[in-house]
């Protein structure tokens, strides 16, 4: 009977803490489902990758091209037509051959992706804000506003988005080409930014007519709050998770409509192209044997879209609820 039995309760045992979660902003990164879903693909972050790279070229075009193929005092029409550097007769300063002006390539590619993504970029970011803007004014305050808003969209979805663009871009060329200092650039970003408001707009409707019923929205009303912070203040981050799935993929949509215009020879000018205006130039000279002209930048624009529509599809899934 000497021995004593420990009869001490489990919840006087002393127990290591349990070590601390990773707090904040981060933390709840890397705790969420969108990232677990990111690891989870290879693909998705493959085309992450891709983009990444094609994107920090295309930034960083000036840093890391071998030339500068808008300085017309570097370039020799001697150079012109040159295949590729493996290619023979190729040579070992144009990585992937010139084109008809002797310009490098290469660096033509870098260059022309930087002014593609920059029209793309600010198109989309165009066409959002017209579009969240309308589809919030068009949801909440409803009446002769939603029906306008409504039917005006109505209309433009009877045509394609290239034909809109084509409108705009004819039109503005019209009015502005002599009075705005880069114009052709500003031009696109409005033709393209313009063709697709649309869908922000029906999409931002149809959340904000739900939203608006819901009991925060009537607290706010209560407290005398008016209807723009209202919209702006409370509804708008509600209904930010499918426009950001809309711009991704839109963005890809973008690219492919910038190379469009430029192809049809209503783009950025031959002496500072685009990607588009690139496989224009190129395909004149398919037939005679310089492939390497529209082959790279075709390749290199159907890489990037790619990618960019991968990230997109990878989005709406992430943020479907009902996938979960």
């Amino acid at each position: 009977m000497s021995e004593m039995l420990d009869i001490t309760p489990p919840a006087a045992v002393s127990a290591k803490p349990a070590a601390p979660s990773p707090g904040g902003a981060i933390g709840r990164a890397l705790d969420s489902d969108l990232l677990y879903s990111f690891k989870r693909s290879k693909l998705v972050m493959l085309a992450a990758l891709l983009t990444a790279l094609m994107v920090t070229a295309a930034v960083l075009a000036p840093l890391i091209a071998p030339h500068n193929p808008y300085d017309l005092g570097s370039l020799n029409l001697l150079d012109s037509n040159l295949p590729p550097a493996w290619v023979k007769d190729g040579d070992a300063r144009f990585l992937f051959g010139t084109d008809d002006q002797g310009r490098d390539i290469l660096s033509t590619i870098l260059y022309g992706t930087r002014s593609s993504l920059a029209i793309s970029v600010l198109a989309v970011l165009m066409a959002t804000m017209i579009g969240v803007s309308l589809g919030l004014a068009a949801g909440y305050v409803g009446g002769y506003t939603d029906s306008a808003i409504m039917r005006i969209a109505d209309v433009m979805l009877t045509f394609p988005a290239i034909l809109i663009a084509l409108m705009v871009n004819g039109v503005a060329q019209t009015i502005f080409k002599n009075k705005l200092a880069g114009g052709q650039f500003w031009i696109l970003v409005a033709s393209i930014g313009l063709a697709f408001w649309v869908q922000y707009a029906r999409t931002v409707r149809s959340m904000t007519l739900v939203e608006k019923n819901k009991e925060y929205v009537q607290a706010a009303r209560l407290i005398g709050m008016g209807r723009a912070a209202i919209m702006f203040k409370h509804v708008l981050p509600n209904v930010l998770s499918p426009v950001l799935v809309i711009a991704t993929i839109n963005l890809a949509l973008a690219i492919i409509t910038e190379a469009t215009l430029s192809f049809l020879g209503v783009g950025l000018p031959p002496n500072e192209p685009s990607l588009g205006t690139m496989i224009q130039i190129g395909n004149k000279y398919l037939f005679s044997g310089s492939w390497w002209m529209v082959a790279f930048p075709g390749v290199t624009l159907a890489a990037l879209v790619l990618a960019v529509n991968l990230l997109g599809d990878w989005l709406r899934d992430a943020l479907n609820p009902r996938l979960r």
